[in-house]
Formats: structure tokens, sequence, C-alpha cells
């Protein structure tokens, strides 16, 4: 079994329910969810004026290949009504693989660890919520210690 962190995300129409869709799709196409975090709402960031996004890191022991995880995940967000039409763009629901065990995975449509994972507060708080002592693969820090970022959004658990 394998670690997987996920960060689902959402700040378009009924964002609790698209929340709560994504993690019932997820346990029935992936598997049980071992561990959430609180939700966490936050300002948007990249694109700064969209909508405020609730954010909440899930954790799962599975045994998939990351690819198939990935093309999994993109299924679920499709059948959720996300849109890819551009960048930090609005959505209805986001999941980001965040980690998968210790692997290090760099493909052209496959980063593992998350390349922007320890730029983002509100990654940061949720995931260091649940797993405060696990050491980031590439960085070499729990994410406790990455959790000290100065990020000037704004993140209110929920």
């Amino acid at each position: 079994m394998v670690n997987v962190f996920l960060l689902l995300g959402s700040n378009i129409g009924d964002r609790r329910w698209f929340l709560a869709q994504a993690i019932a799709a997820i346990e029935k196409s992936l598997g049980a969810v071992f561990q959430m975090s609180s939700v966490y709402e936050t300002q948007a960031w990249g694109k700064t004026d969209e909508a405020d996004y609730l954010n909440q890191v899930l954790l799962l022991k599975i045994i998939i290949d990351p690819r198939i995880l990935l093309n999994k995940i993109l299924v679920i967000e499709k059948e959720l009504g996300r849109e890819r039409n551009e960048k930090w763009g609005a959505r209805t629901i986001d999941i980001d693989i965040l980690f998968y065990g210790n692997e290090i995975i760099n493909e052209p449509d496959l980063i593992i660890p998350h390349p922007q994972l320890h730029k983002r507060k509100f990654t940061l708080e949720p995931l260091a919520e649940i797993a405060p002592d696990f050491v980031h693969p590439v960085l070499k820090q729990t994410i406790f210690n990455l959790n000290r970022l100065q990020d000037k959004l704004i993140i209110k658990k929920l």
C-alpha cells in the first residue's frame, strides 16, 4: 500500500457539495479515504480575481499505478463538471496529486510531488493537519516546517 495525498479544491457553485461528491467518487473508484483534513476556505491563488475556494486534503492507502491514478482523477473531475478553459481558472472541482508515497515522478503531464505545494499555504495548512511529520522527498523537510511559509492569502479553517 502506498500513502497518496490528494488536494481537493472547488470555487464554483455549491463548493461543499462538490467536495463531498469528489470524495464519494474517489472512494468508489480508488478506495477508502484513510484520513481527511478539515475544510479550509482560501482566497484564490494564481488568478486572484476568482471566488474563494474550499480546499481539503485526503490520505488514501492504495495500490495503483500513478498514471492510472491520474487518469481516474481526470475522469472524476470531468464527471463533476470540470472545464479546463484557462490556467488557474474557476472550477467545480480540482483534484491534485500532492504525494505518491516517496516517489519522484517528472513526466510532461505528471509531476509528483506536486511542484507548487511548498509555495501554497492553502495546500500546506490542511496537509499539516493530517501529516505534519511527512517528509517531502525532494525538499527533505517535514510538512510542519514547510508550513511556516509566509503567505499573504487568507486561509480560514471551517
